[in-house]
């Protein structure tokens, strides 16, 4: 789709269901449907009870998808393979890449998700040597310790472009630019990030790129894409292999070619058996919708209003629990409040970030807690007033605590830690 001249994130926002009811900052966390990505899953819906289609033509959004997710991030249909989520595309990567006696990879296994670390650590079964930098200051990733940690047995290295908590950016350019002069591999889990922020992934040096669209991209569950470098796809010999994945003339999938086969010479030779087609369906619909806005803008205005709700929440009682990242530039469009790792998913030790959080909740502002934070994020459906509203429910409890006289409430209202 054209990108519009004036992107209009007021009539996007008027799609979204979820925000007549409530102001949602969440998108850390799982996505919210727009109308026209529901009508599409309700297409698909139809034409199955009505076998109105064939398994082509359903298939067509399929390739919707991968072309439009390529325009997303600016690279070649052809180096997108469709996969499951984030926890497929990278187990795909790691059981694909040879491994020599002695390699190892280097990662800051605290500022990734689970599903970015247990991949990997199942590989020490293969013999591939974890290197666990430790976080930089506030949670960050480290990227002098990260390249520092590289030596010539160093095969991959991998981050995420954005943590999940306290959701600091990673330096993905001079991380990229060090594993490039090292031949080392190197792999990024965008989740955070892809759909929001902007990734130009024929300019950065990131030679891999995992992600779903269960968040950003404003799809469904049960629907990812994987981006590999084109220099590297030889390099790699996928663990998993049936029809989608073996090169012949034709699209019967069916159809049994010789058995001396030959892989797809593209992204598909990683892909598994029937695709998910209502997430399809439902990933179509939305890159549609986001490459309408333009991922220039989305970054853009989904950044100033995070910087909004840092700035507005700092001149709270609970300023000095915002997180704040050493070098502004690390910060993205999740904002946190609270003491990283003083409690986990869903659960802080901090008695006043429970209260806070239960008050939030009761005032209709979706939020999520990783590593004991309260997280907020912002899209492009947020809005100024999203901010404003959040910022004045926070100091309204505050205060209310502050007036009810309790010791708790009384270090709420100082701001004391």
């Amino acid at each position: 789709m054209t990108q519009i001249s004036t992107p209009d994130f007021a009539a996007f926002r008027a799609g979204f269901p979820a925000l007549r009811q409530q102001t949602y900052l969440s998108i850390a966390d799982k996505m919210i449907l727009h109308d026209k990505v529901r009508a599409a899953v309700e297409l698909h819906l139809d034409r199955l009870a009505h076998a109105s289609a064939s398994r082509i033509e359903h298939e067509a959004e399929v390739e919707n998808a991968r072309r439009r997710f390529a325009a997303l991030v600016g690279v070649s249909p052809d180096t997108i393979a469709i996969t499951r989520n984030v926890s497929d595309g990278v187990n795909a990567l790691a059981w694909a890449r040879p491994l020599a006696d002695g390699a190892n990879m280097v990662l800051t296994a605290s500022a990734e998700h689970p599903n970015n670390l247990y991949p990997w650590l199942r590989q020490q079964k293969r013999g591939l040597n974890l290197r666990i930098v430790p976080e930089g200051p506030g949670g960050t990733v480290d990227t002098d310790a990260m390249i520092a940690a590289m030596d010539a047995d160093t095969v991959i290295m991998t981050c995420a472009s954005a943590s999940f908590a306290p959701g600091f950016r990673s330096d993905l350019r001079r991380l990229g630019e060090a594993c490039r002069a090292r031949g080392v591999f190197f792999m990024v889990d965008g989740v955070q990030t892809t759909g929001i922020l902007q990734h130009d992934l024929s300019a950065e040096p990131i030679d891999a790129f995992v992600t779903s669209s269960s968040k950003g991209l404003l799809g469904a569950y049960g629907f990812g894409f994987l981006y590999l470098a084109e220099h590297w796809r030889d390099r790699f010999e996928p663990a998993y292999l049936s029809r989608p994945a073996v090169y012949q003339e034709g699209e019967d999938h069916s159809a049994m070619g010789d058995y001396d086969y030959m892989l797809q010479p593209n992204g598909r030779r990683f892909e598994v058996g029937s695709y998910n087609l209502a997430g399809a369906y439902a990933v179509s619909a939305s890159l549609d919708l986001l490459l309408g806005l333009g991922a220039a803008a989305i970054e853009k205005h989904a950044l100033a209003l995070a910087a909004e709700l840092r700035d507005g929440l700092s001149g709270t009682a609970f300023g000095a629990l915002v997180g704040q990242a050493p070098d502004p530039a690390q910060h993205s469009h999740i904002v946190t409040l609270g003491t990283l790792d003083a409690g986990g998913h869903d659960v802080s030790d901090e008695p006043r970030i429970m209260a806070l959080s239960a008050h939030l909740k009761s005032e209709q502002v979706s939020h999520s807690i990783r590593r004991g934070q309260i997280r907020m994020a912002m899209h492009a459906f947020n809005s100024a007033a999203d901010v404003q509203r959040t910022i004045e429910v926070v100091d309204a409890f505050a205060s209310r605590s502050a007036v009810s006289g309790s010791p708790q409430g009384q270090a709420v209202a100082r701001g004391v830690k």
